[in-house]
């Protein structure tokens, strides 16, 4: 069974940075594709980021394109989002996700992944 463990999250002046980390257990973390998805209050949880098993391919949000940096190191079985220039709208539970397939797929939809770790809180002041 794979478990996904969220990290790294916390509050941060808007304009700053913050990276998280997603640790997966129980199977090989290259087996997996990882994605990142955030919720805000009384808001449905929305696509943040996503990358492929190999690295090789990866997928953005608009709202987060040339701010957020998805990568992964599967030797530490990890992925990571690093967050920069953070805006009061960032504000949200972030939560990682993940799904067995082929080297190039990415997912941008909640349905096409199995794992979910519990998410983290990520918090911009103003």
């Amino acid at each position: 069974q794979v478990q996904l463990v969220e990290s790294g999250g916390g509050l941060v002046q808007a304009g700053g940075s913050l990276r998280l980390s997603c640790g997966l257990s129980g199977r090989p973390a290259s087996d997996y594709a990882m994605g990142w998805f955030r919720q805000a209050p009384e808001k449905d949880r929305e696509f943040v980021a996503a990358i492929s098993r190999s690295s090789v391919d990866t997928a953005y949000a608009e709202s987060v394109k040339g701010r957020f940096t998805v990568s992964r190191d599967n030797a530490k079985s990890t992925g990571y989002l690093q967050m920069n220039r953070l805006k009061p709208e960032d504000t949200a539970v972030y939560y990682c996700a993940a799904r067995a397939d082929v080297l190039s797929w990415v997912g941008r939809t909640e349905k096409e992944y199995a794992f979910w770790g519990q998410g983290i809180q990520v918090t911009v002041g103003t």
